[in-house]
């Protein structure tokens, strides 16, 4: 019997490439059918933002399971990855504010506190911040317009604290994901 990556992909509520990012988990669904099932967790932003990019109906039609926060701990992600349901928890995008709430440690919505309980259950954690770095950046916009974006100086030193959480890595974009979840069949 071959092993199946199973992979929790939490969404929040940041724009900055999640079209990019829902692009390589469909393909990476599709190719590695049978071997990778994703089951996405969407913060009520993450559900907000999925709406005005207009792929939240593409979500659901792609992945079997959808779930949407109703508090910190519904649906019981949580237990899940005590239980050791999934291979990995990918966060992606984050948003500046889950960031820097996983930096100080507030687990006050499902994906914070997801993530705290993953890193509980040494479950890998992967993140991806959309505030990588300090400086100015080039984001689309829900009508595909570009939008220029100041990074602020706190918003990427909590991306690079995020780095230095026992357990947790940082990718910098989506096409990293394909070979991270891969590394594990």
């Amino acid at each position: 019997m071959s092993k199946i990556v199973r992979v929790a992909w939490g969404i929040t509520g940041s724009g900055d490439k999640i079209r990019e990012t829902l692009v390589a988990m469909r393909e990476l669904a599709g190719s590695q059918a049978g071997k990778v099932e994703v089951e996405v967790f969407l913060s009520r932003a993450g559900e907000q933002v999925s709406g005005m990019y207009g792929i939240l109906s593409e979500l659901r039609a792609t992945f079997q399971h959808v779930w949407v926060e109703q508090n910190a701990n519904s649906p019981f992600i949580a237990g899940r990855f005590h239980k050791g349901e999934f291979t990995l928890l990918l966060v992606a995008p984050a948003s500046s504010n889950t960031v820097a709430k996983l930096v100080h440690g507030i687990a006050d919505t499902l994906l914070t506190n997801g993530t705290i309980q993953a890193l509980k259950a040494q479950v890998p954690v992967y993140v991806m911040p959309t505030d990588l770095r300090e400086g100015e950046i080039v984001t689309t916009l829900p009508n595909g317009h570009s939008l220029r974006m100041k990074v602020r100086k706190e918003d990427a030193e909590n991306s690079e604290a995020l780095v230095r959480l026992e357990g947790v890595r940082v990718l910098e974009g989506p096409d990293e994901i394909p070979d991270i979840v891969k590394g594990y069949l």
